[in-house]
C-alpha cells in the first residue's frame, strides 16, 4: 500500500543493547594416529566427539597409544576426566601408511579361526581362490584381525591352514610432516594443524586448546604449534601445550637448556614434564595437562565456563610420573620450583595426591608481561577476544553511526560488568575516544574501540609471617588472665 494508513499500529525497535555471544574456552583440536581400519574410518578429516563411545566409532581403539596416539587423549578425556567435546584429526592413512606381507601359512583352530595381527587391513587379505563372505569372514577384535571360516564353503573341514596374504597399517611411517600438514595441490585438501582453520566453519566451535600426542616434542612441530595459537581463521587464538623429550632429557636440571635449544619460548606454548603414568598406562603429560585445564575451566567452584582460574594445584588423575622408558621420576618441591621458575609446569606429589604444579606459560621467564606468562591471564584475554569477535561480528560492513558506537560500548560493558561481580575478572571497560579514531579512520570505515581487563593473577607466592607477641605474657600475671 501507500503512505496512506488509517487506524492504530505499532512497531518494534530493535534493542540497542545485543547479549554477546561466549566463545568457547578449553576445546582440545587433537592431530595424531588412529586405528581407522578397523571401522572404516576417515583420515585428515576433522570429527567432533562428544561421548567416548562416537570417538571408537569414528576412529577405532587401542591401547597401544605409541602407535595411535589419538586413543590416549580419547581415554584421558571420557574416561579419566569426562570432558567434552573435543575434536580429532586423524593423520594415518591406510593406503600411504603400509607395509605389504607376502603369503603366508596360517595354523586353524578348533573353532576353525586364524589371527592376524590388529593391524592387518581387512580389505587387502587374500586367501588364495577362497571368496570373503563365502568361504570366510573377517572380525576385528581388541588385538586381532581374526579370519572365521564359514561352514559349508569350499575350506572343507580337513585344510588345517591357510596360506594368507595382507597389507598392514604401519603408524612407523607418520613423519611430523603428516602431523603438520599443509595443503595438497593434487587432491585440493588441507591437512594435519591446517584443519585448525576449518574446525569453526564446521562445528561453530573454536578449538582453544592443541595438541599432538607423542609429536609435539619436536621442535618444528611445536613451532607450527605455536603459530596455529596466534592465527585461527585469522581472528582467533589459543594455547597449545608440549611434552618434553623425556627419552633424551632424562634429568629434570637439563630440560630449561633443552626448551631453549628448541626454541619453546612462545606465550601460545604451555611446556611440560615428564610423562605420566596411572597403573600400567604411560601417558603424554600433555593430555593430562590439557583435560585439567578444561575440567578446571567447566567446574563451577572454579572457572564456571570461563579459563580464569590456573589449572595449577589441582588434581591429576596419576600416580606417578615417568621418563619415557618408564623410569620414575620423583620431584620434591623445590625440584618442581626449579621447573615452574623456567617456564615449565610439572606435577607434584606433595599434599592431597599428585596435582599439576605450575603457573606459567613457556615465555617465561625472558617474557615478564603478566598477559603473556601466567597460563589463566593470558587464556582469559584470548577468550575475551575471541568472545568480542563473536559478538560484534554482526556489526562489520554496518554504517558508521553513534547508535553502532553505542551499541557496542554498552553491550560489552554490561558483560564485562557481569564477570567483575562474578569474580571471573578483577574489572574491564570499553571505551571509544576521540583520540583512537580520527576523522581520516572514521572515513576510511575503522572503528576502535579500546578494551580495558583485568583478570586475577594466580596466588602462586603465600607468605605467612610469624612473630613471637611478648605483650601477651601479660595475661599470665594480670587479673584479666585469671
Amino acid at each position: 500500500m501507500s503512505g496512506f494508513y488509517h487506524g492504530a499500529r505499532v512497531k518494534k525497535i530493535p534493542s540497542s543493547i545485543s547479549t554477546p555471544v561466549i566463545a568457547d574456552c578449553g576445546i582440545h583440536f587433537v592431530v595424531g594416529t588412529a586405528p581407522v581400519h578397523t571401522v572404516k574410518g576417515t583420515v585428515n578429516d576433522i570429527i567432533l566427539c562428544n561421548t567416548y563411545e562416537e570417538a571408537v566409532r569414528a576412529f577405532g581403539y587401542s591401547d597401544d597409544w605409541k602407535k595411535y596416539t589419538l586413543c590416549e587423549e580419547i581415554y584421558t578425556a571420557f574416561v579419566l576426566y569426562k570432558i567434552a567435546p573435543i575434536v580429532l584429526v586423524n593423520v594415518l592413512d591406510p593406503e600411504k601408511h603400509r607395509k605389504k606381507f607376502s603369503a603366508n601359512k596360517f595354523e586353524l583352530s578348533e573353532e576353525r579361526k586364524a589371527v592376524l595381527p590388529r593391524e592387518a587391513i581387512a580389505e587387502t587379505v587374500k586367501i588364495g581362490e577362497y571368496v570373503e563372505d563365502e568361504d570366510y569372514g573377517l572380525v576385528y577384535t581388541d588385538n586381532a584381525l581374526v579370519v572365521e571360516v564359514i561352514e559349508g564353503g569350499n575350506i572343507t573341514e580337513d585344510i588345517k591352514e591357510l596360506s594368507i596374504e595382507y597389507s598392514a597399517v604401519a603408524p612407523e611411517l607418520v613423519t611430523k610432516a603428516d602431523i603438520i600438514g599443509g595443503y595438497d595441490v593434487e587432491s585440493n585438501k588441507y591437512k594435519g594443524l591446517e584443519l585448525i582453520d576449518f574446525v569453526f566453519a564446521k562445528y561453530t566451535v573454536i578449538p582453544e586448546i592443541i595438541l599432538c600426542p607423542g609429536f609435539s616434542s619436536d621442535s618444528e612441530v611445536a613451532a607450527v604449534m605455536s603459530v596455529k595459537t596466534e592465527n585461527i581463521n585469522g581472528v582467533f587464538e589459543a594455547v597449545c601445550i608440549i611434552d618434553a623429550d623425556t627419552e633424551n632429557v632424562v634429568r629434570y636440571t637439563d630440560v630449561p637448556e633443552w626448551k631453549n635449544r628448541n626454541n619453546i619460548t612462545k606465550p601460545g606454548q604451555i611446556l611440560v614434564y615428564p610423562k605420566v603414568k596411572l597403573g600400567e598406562r604411560i601417558f603424554c603429560y600433555s593430555t593430562h595437562e590439557a583435560c585439567r585445564m578444561t575440567k578446571t575451566d567447566m567446574d563451577e567452584a572454579l572457572g564456571d565456563g570461563t579459563p580464569c582460574e590456573s589449572p595449577s594445584n589441582t588434581s591429576l588423575q596419576i600416580d606417578s610420573m615417568v621418563l619415557e622408558d618408564g623410569t620414575e621420576v620423583l620431584l620434591n618441591l623445590t625440584q618442581a620450583n626449579y621447573l615452574n621458575k623456567n617456564g615449565i609446569v610439572t606435577a607434584l606429589n606433595f599434599i592431597g595426591g599428585y596435582v599439576s604444579w605450575g603457573n606459567t606459560t613457556a615465555c617465561y621467564p625472558s617474557n615478564t608481561d603478566v598477559t603473556d606468562y601466567f597460563i589463566n591471564v593470558s587464556r582469559m584475554f584470548k577468550w575475551v577476544g575471541n568472545s568480542v569477535i563473536l559478538s560484534t561480528w554482526n556489526k562489520v560492513d554496518r554504517n558508521i553511526k553513534r547508535r553502532i558506537v553505542e551499541s557496542i560500548t554498552q553491550s560489552l560493558n554490561q558483560w564485562l560488568n557481569g564477570l567483575s561481580s562474578e569474580e571471573k575478572i578483577l574489572g574491564g571497560r570499553v571505551e571509544f575516544t576521540e583520540e583512537e579514531n580520527s576523522d581520516i579512520d572514521l572515513a576510511a570505515g575503522k572503528m576502535r574501540h579500546h578494551i580495558y581487563l583485568t583478570p586475577s593473577s594466580p596466588a602462586q607466592d603465600c607468605e605467612y609471617a610469624l612473630e613471637y607477641d611478648i605483650s601477651y605474657l601479660s595475661g599470665v600475671t594480670s587479673e584479666e588472665g585469671r
